[in-house]
């Protein structure tokens, strides 16, 4: 009996080292108590053969030899036990039509997408942690951008570059979407300092609309911008019951390295971020954040990843492209936001304001005009605006969830959004007003394995309706899209930007 026990503790034992690294080093104490009791079990087959019960020197010194492996292995189960390996899978269609600003209509009846990503957490020490996330995304049916010519005029997808490398459809290569080190409880008061690729993607409001759990980024969505630097911040809380916790934070990025500098014409800065993100306060489903940061040596284009794109973008205007890559200047952007939750309603309402602050290269030049000689460089600052709301109701009984969004941006308005989600366009980014309707619904698809899982459907209706050209876009002058003149103006340079556009879309995600 003692022996048939043994061996299927044995069995259990087996998988110990699976079941260790998928439930983290809390299992380290149940295998210390297992390798226990099989010792235990060992001492009575001693006995056993003392007595001459029919226990063999091979039975024994089998069971023996197990025992000593798995001593020896139970470090090693510990490590790998720290790494936490969880993810998301999205399969997305998206109805496109548009209407350009000539009245020329753009349409894409079916896009499909595949967006895989991996996360990993671990920590090195007590208060040292590291973070990653990888991620691929792709269309159906391609292995590259799926943009069109005129890509940014025309409402197709922006090519590639630093700033949106995992969050542009492209091949179906693993990329490094995220991955610092978070240095926590420095000097054992709640101080932390953080470096490495930031996760700047996603930022609140957006997880309400994403049907995520909780916030999924530091900044505010109006910064919706992948890019490396380092954070330093401090947590703290109000002393009030009803005002909750607080962080505050100093962050620094690089939106684009210039290299080594030559000695010739051209010659370009670094362009830097800088700023301040603020949690005034968080209690419950209430959050309060303000950020206000400085874009400095802002570029004109960035640095596109395919080569052939990249040296076409650097040709002459009057050949098709965008001129040289210089600084034109720098942009102070600041944002708000605020979320509450009443019942099942879900509430926000974000603000923004932008201001640039061009150098003698201009920003929201007037090309047309200065292609006649009749103008030069706009050197002076402006100033942009949006406005952000939202509510979504959930009714938790059939696991649905209904919401409503509504955004608007002024002439001059800039959002940093070169990562967002919307597939197309950003709608934070846009020169006039974006309404979308949408709903999640939770599969019936039985219990969670992890705390992690979950599988639902996303689907939803968006209309943009353009006041100006340019969405996100700091170099030229934004046309009127309802004046004639100014629509001739966009036609003489070859463009014809999108006025309206509506898109349907709809998901099936799993998080494990």
């Amino acid at each position: 009996m003692v022996k048939k026990f043994s061996m299927l503790a044995l069995a259990g034992l087996i998988a110990l080292p699976a079941v260790a690294s998928a439930s983290g080093g809390a299992k380290a104490n149940d295998l210390e108590r297992k390798i226990e009791e099989l010792s235990m079990q060992l001492d009575q087959l001693k006995a056993q053969m003392a007595e001459g019960n029919g226990v063999s020197q091979d039975d024994f010194d089998d069971l023996a030899g197990t025992v000593g492996d798995l001593e020896d292995r139970s470090e090693s189960w510990d490590l790998a036990a720290r790494i936490k390996f969880y993810g998301d899978f999205r399969s997305r269609l998206d109805y496109y039509t548009a209407t350009n600003a000539s009245g020329a209509d753009v349409s894409n009846d079916t896009s499909w997408t595949n967006r895989f990503r991996l996360n990993m957490r671990v920590k090195a020490t007590e208060n040292v942690e590291f973070k990653a996330r990888l991620a691929m995304y792709k269309a159906w049916g391609s292995q590259g951008n799926i943009y069109g010519s005129g890509s940014n005029g025309n409402g197709q997808i922006f090519p590639n570059w630093d700033g949106n490398s995992t969050r542009t459809p492209s091949d179906n290569a693993l990329r490094v979407d995220r991955a610092f080190v978070n240095w926590n409880n420095i000097g054992g008061v709640p101080i932390w300092f953080s470096i490495g690729r930031r996760p700047t993607t996603d930022g609140p409001p957006a997880q309400v609309r994403m049907g995520a759990d909780e916030r999924m980024a530091t900044p505010v969505s109006y910064m919706d911008w992948p890019f490396d630097g380092i954070s330093m911040g401090y947590a703290y809380r109000w002393g009030s019951e009803a005002m909750g916790t607080g962080r505050i934070r100093f962050c620094y990025g690089r939106g684009f390295e210039d290299g080594i500098e030559l000695d010739t014409a051209n010659v370009m800065d670094d362009m830097d971020f800088a700023g301040f993100s603020w949690d005034v306060m968080k209690k419950g489903n209430r959050f309060i954040n303000l950020q206000s940061f400085l874009a400095m040596n802002v570029f004109n284009y960035p640095q596109f990843q395919d080569p052939v794109i990249d040296q076409m973008a650097g040709l002459p205007q009057d050949q098709g492209g965008f001129g040289p890559r210089v600084n034109v200047g720098n942009i102070l952007h600041t944002t708000g936001v605020y979320q509450d939750k009443f019942g099942p309603v879900n509430i926000f309402a974000a603000a923004g304001w932008s201001q640039t602050d061009p150098d003698s290269s201009g920003m929201f030049n007037d090309y047309v005009g200065m292609m006649m000689g009749m103008t030069g460089p706009n050197t002076e600052s402006e100033n942009g605006y949006s406005t952000f709301v939202g509510a979504r109701y959930d009714i938790d009984e059939i696991g649905l969830k209904l919401g409503l969004e509504w955004n608007w941006g002024s002439e001059h308005w800039i959002a940093m959004t070169g990562g967002h989600d919307d597939l197309y366009q950003s709608k934070l980014a846009a020169r006039g007003n974006v309404y979308e309707i949408y709903g999640i619904y939770d599969l019936p698809t039985g219990e969670a394995i992890s705390k992690y899982a979950k599988t639902f459907i996303r689907f939803g209706y968006q209309r943009y309706e353009y006041d100006y050209s340019g969405s996100m876009d700091w170099n030229m002058k934004p046309y009127d899209l309802d004046d004639a003149a100014d629509v001739m103006a966009l036609g003489m340079m070859g463009l014809d930007p999108v006025e309206s556009a509506d898109q349907i879309y709809l998901t099936f995600e799993a998080y494990f």
